[in-house]
């Protein structure tokens, strides 16, 4: 296994060198964008989506942000928290799922969708990076909570500490009334889809005061039941893919944090 997963990495690095107390629900209606609203000083963001094939395509959540700002740039350190990694983790990752499986996914691109947009139906698997800064508008909680009953899977990323902790437990108990998140253990399916993960001992590339946990919260309450939403807590498996092709983190880190992912996108494809 040691085996394979440095051929991940490699093959990631190689991809990219190749390619250049919360508030539940904010003020906005229904029909209104649930997207940040951007600075007076900055410019619109405009993201070139692929087109929908039926083919897996890597699909990144932008929400209604409490911070309200875009920031500037993206990726390696800058944007608005949706958009953290963005497009250098998405990117890796899609490079890897299509190296080490057979599930021939979407290379061409990824693709960020609004969590109120119903286009997100479309793809079972979505990223989700800081969530602990959502502050949900309606239509958001209502496109969620379908997605996730119909069968959707989020992966929730890049988030820490109580305070973070509080809101993302929050908006989750707007979304999906009565459940609630519980602690994995390595024995959970999820950890054995692809890869046979070892050890949920997985140190966080940055904010190492923080002890990692993976929490899920499974459809119907039921810890027997699909894992419908994986939190990695305290930790960023994003910043590891970001900078794989870099040497910026120990590649056996690098190496679990794909394994990690893989193992999410093919749980979720086949519950």
């Amino acid at each position: 296994m040691r085996g394979v997963a440095t051929g991940v990495v490699a093959a990631a690095a190689g991809a990219t060198l190749s390619l250049a107390a919360v508030v539940l629900v904010s003020p906005q209606g229904a029909g209104e964008a649930a997207g940040p609203a951007a600075s007076p000083s900055s410019p619109p963001q405009v993201f070139l989506n692929v087109p929908y094939d039926a083919a897996y395509t890597f699909v990144r959540v932008r929400f209604n942000s409490a911070r309200r700002s875009f920031g500037r740039g993206f990726g390696r350190g800058g944007g608005p928290g949706w958009a953290h990694d963005y497009p250098h983790a998405d990117q890796n990752f899609i490079k890897i799922l299509d190296e080490v499986t057979l599930l021939a996914p979407n290379t061409v691109g990824t693709n960020i969708i609004d969590a109120h947009d119903p286009e997100l139906h479309r793809y079972p698997v979505a990223y989700v990076s800081e969530p602990g800064e959502w502050a949900p508008t309606q239509a958001e909680v209502d496109n969620l909570a379908g997605y996730l009953r119909k069968g959707g899977f989020l992966i929730l990323d890049d988030f820490r500490g109580q305070g973070e902790w509080s809101r993302v437990e929050a908006v989750f108990n707007v979304i999906l009334p009565g459940h609630r998140f519980r602690p994995l253990e390595l024995e959970e399916p999820i950890f054995n889809s692809f890869f046979q993960i070892e050890t949920l001992d997985l140190p966080p590339p940055t904010f190492q005061q923080y002890r990692p946990l993976f929490l899920g919260l499974h459809e119907d309450d039921d810890p027997d039941g699909r894992l419908m939403v994986i939190a990695n807590f305290n930790n960023d498996i994003g910043d590891y893919w970001e900078y794989s092709d870099l040497g910026y983190f120990p590649i056996d880190l690098s190496n679990e944090a794909y394994k990690f992912g893989v193992n999410y996108v093919i749980y979720a494809l086949n519950r």
